[in-house]
């Protein structure tokens, strides 16, 4: 499952973001170029033309990166940037956000959902910075298929029994498909999607936006984006938060197995909380309702239940829309709205969750985050080589997430690992520790009851890092900073605004 700060996914779920407005350049920092490579200069020295756009105190830029950092002369792309700026003598400098994905647009997150995102004391000391990674967006995109075929790839009916072994075959043709369409629209591109590609981006926004040191806020996947950095780039590690992260060291399967314990773990504690209040769609004790849901999601993701537009609920789809309300504790009434849709026969919500999950829109748009995922996630790990390979992961995450698991890995762990199996490019990045030696104390902020990155992935990082910084929150949700926790908000400010690093977990 893609993970993300909610705010900004149900943000872009509703808000269509307009273009930049010409108007007089905006004044940038005046420094002077990095001493790089010579083959890197005309990137590193490139002048930005900001202009005023979006509201009051946003100002957007394009900037040009080599399209393979290690044939810099080879092509390149065009990253779209926003950035809001402080007005404060006191300012700190720029700090760069990401709000995960893989395949997020942190220019619609600064550009729309800011306050979501940091706090007011922040806002003061920095430049707020969101781009759209390569790939993403209003950048130089990954494109795959169309809305129409997007929906045939995602939605289809089933010819075979989901999580048959002919149904496993029959996605390797449809797999290989998908992988040989978005090579043939997106290009070369679709091999430098990976983390280390954009964490060498970032480097390149650093230096152009005036900074010696990078600052970053990065939730979900982008801490892995912020760990690949600190790899290596080490000595330029300035304040470094990594909210919500993926721990680098485990292996794909792994990766995927602990997550769905994670999802499981979240929906026993939804369960739990419904059973507690009045008009919960489950009765009895914890494991009666967790009994109730697993029937209940059997039936009705095969059932046949059809919606206004013709499309029809299948077990995928269903897991797709059962994860998106549990990125978020405010989201568990809507997810008891769904359910209840189901018990009576509806899959309207079931298929608006999943939909606002997939980036799709009415009439079939898609935003092309689903493309990006899969071919960052090819590039950033290493997967089974055969369905022998995916069946022994998928009985791995049944037994881990036994009431959710299997039927959220149909679209996800399923999809993405036949995908890669037989992906146009090679795998760039392997499982490994990251340790960043000689890098300033970089924060790690875990969740105990994260569904997305549970919480052993930050004490992981945190623990791999040699200057790592553990930050504890205790509760539900994904991820942790501006999300009402004054003890976290108060820790991580005081961290990016003075530097300050706490001498002890805060457990908050």
């Amino acid at each position: 499952m893609r993970g993300t700060t909610l705010a900004a996914v149900a943000v872009a779920a509703v808000l269509v973001l307009s273009g930049c407005v010409s108007s007089a350049p905006v004044t940038g920092p005046n420094v002077a170029p990095e001493k790089v490579a010579a083959d890197l200069q005309p990137f590193y020295s490139q002048k930005l033309a900001w202009k005023n756009c979006q509201s009051e105190g946003m100002s957007c830029t394009t900037v040009t990166a080599p399209a393979d950092w290690a044939k810099p002369s080879a092509g390149s792309v065009k990253l779209a940037v926003v950035r809001h700026v402080t007005t404060s003598a006191h300012r700190v400098g720029s700090l760069l956000v990401n709000p995960g994905g893989p395949g997020g647009s942190g220019f619609d997150a600064v550009a729309q959902s800011l306050d979501y995102l940091t706090n007011a004391s922040v806002q003061k000391a920095y430049d707020v910075v969101g781009w759209d990674p390569r790939g993403v967006g209003r950048s130089t995109p990954v494109t795959c298929l169309d809305g129409a075929q997007m929906d045939d790839f995602l939605y289809a009916t089933p010819t075979e029994p989901e999580g048959s072994d002919a149904w496993l075959a029959s996605r390797v043709p449809v797999e290989k498909a998908f992988g040989a369409a978005c090579l043939k629209n997106t290009g070369a591109l679709l091999g430098h999607i990976d983390a280390e590609s954009n964490a060498r981006d970032m480097d390149l926004l650093r230096s152009l936006l005036g900074d010696k040191k990078l600052h970053y806020l990065g939730f979900s996947y982008g801490t892995f984006f912020g760990a690949q950095y600190a790899k290596l780039f080490p000595t330029k590690v300035g304040r470094l938060v990594l909210d919500g992260p993926v721990d680098p060291a485990l292996t794909e399967p792994q990766d995927f197995t602990t997550q769905m314990a994670g999802f499981e773990s979240s929906f026993r504690a939804y369960v739990t909380d419904c059973l507690a209040a009045a008009g919960c769609p489950f009765s009895g004790t914890l494991d009666d309702a967790l009994a109730q849901a697993k029937a209940l999601f059997q039936k009705a993701g095969t059932e046949g239940l059809t919606i206004s537009d013709g499309r029809q609920l299948n077990l995928g789809v269903l897991g797709t829309a059962i994860s998106y309300p549990l990125y978020d504790r405010d989201s568990w009434p809507s997810l008891s709205s769904m359910i209840a849709g189901l018990q009576k026969g509806s899959a309207k919500l079931a298929f608006n969750f999943a939909d606002a999950y997939n980036g799709r829109s009415s009439g079939a748009v898609y935003d092309h985050s689903v493309d990006v995922y899969t071919a960052a996630l090819c590039l950033d790990g290493a997967y089974p080589t055969d369905l022998a390979g995916t069946r022994a992961t998928m009985n791995a995450i049944a037994q881990a997430a036994p009431t959710v698991g299997e039927i959220l890995s149909y679209s996800d762990w399923v999809q993405v690992s036949i995908a890669c199996q037989n992906w146009p490019y090679r795998n760039v990045l392997t499982a490994e520790p990251i340790h960043a030696e000689a890098a300033a104390p970089i924060m790690v902020v875990g969740t105990t009851d994260d569904p997305a990155t549970p919480y052993s992935g930050a004490v992981a990082l945190a623990d791999q890092l040699d200057s790592g910084v553990l930050v504890s929150r205790t509760g539900e949700g994904h991820t942790a900073y501006a999300s009402g926790n004054a003890c976290i908000d108060r820790t991580v400010d005081q961290y990016l605004v003075k530097g300050t690093v706490p001498t002890a977990d805060p457990h908050c």
